[in-house]
């Protein structure tokens, strides 16, 4: 059952790319404006910033993102709400986690710029699309890397866990692996599709997915 977060407390996060624009502000002073603007429509009255200076958005590996979603998870924060998506992720798949996560864990998203808004029906549904879309992503992915894994199984290499783990987990975990998805997100994956681990647990974690990732690497070292 989803868990309620009654925090009236809203996180706005921020980012810019490089360090040059961290030092001038510029863009963080535009997407602070944003936030504002729509803080003041809403009557947001505990809006605290959050900003990533300097970081990529290719995966959530980044310290203002990590802590914002501490808060969340611990019920200090009740909303996560950016400027525009790319500021977030820019990887679907890794957004379609956050949503998840942000539904296992009862707080809201909102992104200005693609009105996408999970405190609103309107925007529930388009969360619930775009969590479509990228689970066909994540299909797309496992079948471009799937016919290269067949490859290595016919030239010897053997992939890990072969006994315990379904084929097709193991190829999902090192194929979103390979698209640079981090631990946690790949684990949150997982656990957002119901996907039981190698000893038929029910929930994933980073120390998890890296022990199948090991597996794999230390099976293609002595095959």
């Amino acid at each position: 059952m989803r868990k309620r977060n009654n925090s009236t407390t809203v996180l706005a996060y921020l980012r810019v790319s490089t360090e040059e624009q961290a030092l001038s502000g510029l863009g963080l002073a535009d997407q602070r404006a944003v936030v504002a603007a729509e803080a003041q429509r809403r009557g947001w009255d505990d809006v605290e910033y959050v900003t990533d200076d300097g970081y990529s958005a290719k995966s959530l590996a980044r310290p203002g993102i990590t802590h914002a979603l501490d808060l969340l998870r611990a019920g200090k924060a009740g909303i996560l709400v950016v400027s525009k998506l790319d500021r977030l992720s820019r990887s679907l798949l890794d957004f379609a986690s956050l949503m998840a996560t942000a539904e296992r864990e009862g707080w809201q998203l909102v992104v200005l710029d693609m009105a996408l808004d999970t405190t609103t029906a309107s925007g529930e549904l388009m969360a619930s699309v775009m969590a479509c879309f990228a689970q066909y992503e994540r299909r797309l992915i496992s079948a471009r890397t799937s016919a290269a894994l067949q490859q290595l199984k016919a030239s010897g290499v053997r992939l890990g866990r072969p006994r315990v783990m379904a084929q097709e987990v193991t190829e999902r975990i090192v194929s979103e692996r390979h698209e640079g998805r981090t631990l946690a997100a790949i684990a949150d994956g997982l656990n957002a599709d119901g996907v039981p681990t190698a000893r038929g647990g029910v929930r994933w974690y980073r120390s998890t997915v890296s022990a199948v990732l090991a597996s794999v690497e230390l099976d293609s070292v002595v095959a």
